[in-house]
């Protein structure tokens, strides 16, 4: 009975060429807005915490009310000190960020982030080199920067000068996809040589990066830390990561508008999905209305319509899919890209059938009202 019922579904949905194209276009349309949506949310999501996921840290110390990584405030090396002196602190790292003035060897200058850590040992260094080792940054001058500024910086290859503060810096380091959800560019650094370039005096840091002994209890040693330490927070990898997407996602509108964007596409994804199932469902009433009066059930009828729904959403998916991942690769390198993951693919596609299925509860509630008459008296 389900592969009679699943044969006449796959029929009736493809006797009509053009409107099986018409209801596929607007399953993928809708599906792909959907996609593009909440793939700039995930990717947004991703671009503000792409320091704190990089670091090793299984702590940080940083100045009370710091906001995310991006809002520099200054520590004592002193506290680093204190901080060295708790039982289960292995290191306490400091890292130097701040804004500086990049110029470039026209004369113009642009705004650089500065990121700077130790080299040897426990640090947030650059990743994904494809230029460059990150030893090389422990040459005088010497930084690293990403492939996707360099027409911004006047850069084209390692081994390239500039300007920052006034003093000469040598790119001996690239990296590929390291990008500022800010349009900022990254130019990471020696500790030291950061200083120098954001004017932060020798004694302070931005943060203290601390490495937790393996046979220590982190939660003790952090409360340990906090009674020790004033003016200070201290807070897992997973609180700052978090504390950051709520600023930048909620405290400003950026995130906000990505937010109501992915859920405007959800809502046209689904009334584009509704009409045009509710239309193609519409065009066959006569069969139904014959199938009623020849005394097939209604639950017939539903699971017919209902596999008219799954077919389309499965077809319509696939199609949609194809398209999205076309789009996040394409956009991979951009400002902001399009992040399709595993999970969001397998969510978008229970989304799609979910669509589907409610829009051909529509279609049969209009079934069922079908006067079976209607049949005899054509």
């Amino acid at each position: 009975m389900s592969l009679l019922r699943f044969r006449l579904a796959y029929r009736n949905l493809f006797h009509d060429r053009l409107r099986f194209i018409a209801t596929i276009v607007g399953i993928v349309f809708s599906i792909v807005l959907v996609t593009v949506q909440a793939g700039l949310y995930v990717g947004f999501r991703r671009m503000v915490t792409t320091m704190i996921d990089h670091s090793p840290a299984d702590l940080w110390i940083m100045p009370a009310g710091t906001k995310c990584f991006e809002d520099p405030s200054l520590l004592d090396d002193r506290q680093r000190f204190r901080a060295l002196a708790i039982d289960g602190v292995v290191e306490a790292t400091p890292l130097v960020i701040g804004y500086a003035q990049w110029r470039l060897p026209s004369g113009t200058t642009t705004p650089v982030f500065i990121v700077g850590s130790e080299l040897q040992g426990f640090g947030l260094r650059p990743w994904n080199l494809i230029g460059g080792r990150v030893e090389d940054l422990s040459i005088p001058a010497a930084v690293a920067i990403d492939q996707s500024y360099f027409e911004r910086l006047g850069i084209n290859a390692t081994g390239a000068n500039a300007e920052i503060r006034d003093q000469r810096v040598e790119v001996a380091a690239v990296t590929k996809g390291i990008r500022s959800f800010t349009t900022t560019p990254y130019v990471f650094a020696g500790v030291d040589r950061a200083r120098a370039y954001t004017g932060i005096p020798a004694n302070k840091a931005s943060y203290f990066l601390v490495r937790v002994s393996r046979d220590a209890d982190a939660g003790k040693v952090r409360r340990q830390l906090r009674e020790s330490l004033t003016d200070v927070e201290v807070l897992t990898a997973a609180e700052f990561r978090n504390r950051s997407r709520n600023f930048w996602l909620f405290g400003t509108g950026a995130g906000a508008a990505l937010f109501a964007g992915a859920l405007l596409g959800l809502i046209v994804g689904t009334v584009i999905v509704a009409q045009t199932l509710y239309a193609s469902t519409k065009d066959h009433l006569s069969e139904f209305a014959t199938l009623r009066a020849i005394g097939s059930s209604g639950t017939y009828i539903y699971m017919v319509i209902v596999w008219q729904a799954l077919l389309s959403a499965i077809i319509g998916f696939c199609g949609a899919a194809a398209i999205s991942w076309i789009v996040a690769a394409m956009t991979a390198d951009s400002a902001l890209a399009v992040v399709v993951t595993p999970a969001m693919t397998l969510a978008l596609f229970v989304l799609t059938g979910a669509m589907c299925v409610a829009s051909a509860v529509a279609a049969i509630v209009k079934v069922m009202r079908i006067d079976p008459a209607m049949v005899l008296a054509r």
